[in-house]
């Protein structure tokens, strides 16, 4: 089986050396870019990777920006490693379409742990337990193949990144029921629940409601229970 390819990006040659010599280390095929633009050329142009890890502040055009372009063209997992750790940044990063973040200085266990979940989420999902049956789904007027993983409107397909879909997919897993924040961030995420999580999750839902809403200001999919959490009838 090939290695997984791993695309760096970071204005910084030091974090892309040692970021080369960790994640080879551990059998990754790794590229490097060094900002923004290069990296949205690489993915425009054809390049296929497994993971993307994005830096924020960069020249040329910064890792937001990049992220948003890139999600124009492909659902690659992009994780943030950035020095910027407020919650805007955060909250920028997450809307931009990145599925997870980390500051700098890290922890390179974590780095590597976040790099093997992201990456196992995107090319071992179909071997999960499949609960849902057609392989389509309908809801209101959105038709959602847990098969291919996509998500269509009529003819018109919704581009979603690989944790919006996961989100959508346990809603429906769950249709009818309420979901907490408690158990969508600890079956998606696949971490511990923290009530900071609460942000994260909240983005992410919106950012989805975006895509699939008609009206946002009155969705007819993605509901919210006021204090309980959310719920696909």
């Amino acid at each position: 089986m090939m290695d997984k390819k791993i695309l760096i990006v970071d204005d910084d040659p030091n974090i892309r050396e040692v970021l080369a010599v960790l994640l080879g280390s551990d059998s990754y095929d790794v590229e490097a870019a060094e900002d923004g633009k290069q990296a949205v050329d690489r993915v425009t142009g054809g390049g296929h990777y497994d993971l993307i890890i994005l830096d924020i502040m960069m020249p040329n055009m910064d890792g937001v920006e990049a992220c948003a372009r890139i999600r124009e063209h492909s659902s690659v997992p992009i994780l943030f490693l950035t020095a910027k750790d407020q919650d805007q940044d955060k909250v920028e990063a997450y809307t931009s379409g990145g599925d997870d973040f980390l500051v700098k200085p890290f922890s390179q266990t974590e780095l590597l742990m976040k790099c093997k979940s992201l990456i196992r989420r995107h090319t071992e999902y179909d071997k999960q337990e499949k609960v849902a049956s057609p392989d389509e789904v309908v809801v209101d007027n959105l038709v959602v193949d847990t098969r291919t993983r996509s998500a269509r409107k009529g003819d018109l397909r919704i581009n979603l990144t690989d944790k919006e879909f996961d989100i959508l997919r346990y809603f429906i897993d769950h249709k009818g029921e309420v979901v907490q924040n408690k158990d969508l961030y600890e079956n998606v995420w696949g971490e511990s629940y923290l009530p900071s999580a609460s942000n994260t999750i909240m983005v992410h839902v919106l950012n989805l409601r975006k895509k699939l809403e008609d009206d946002i200001n009155k969705p007819r999919i993605i509901k919210t229970v006021w204090g309980k959490g959310y719920r696909i009838e």
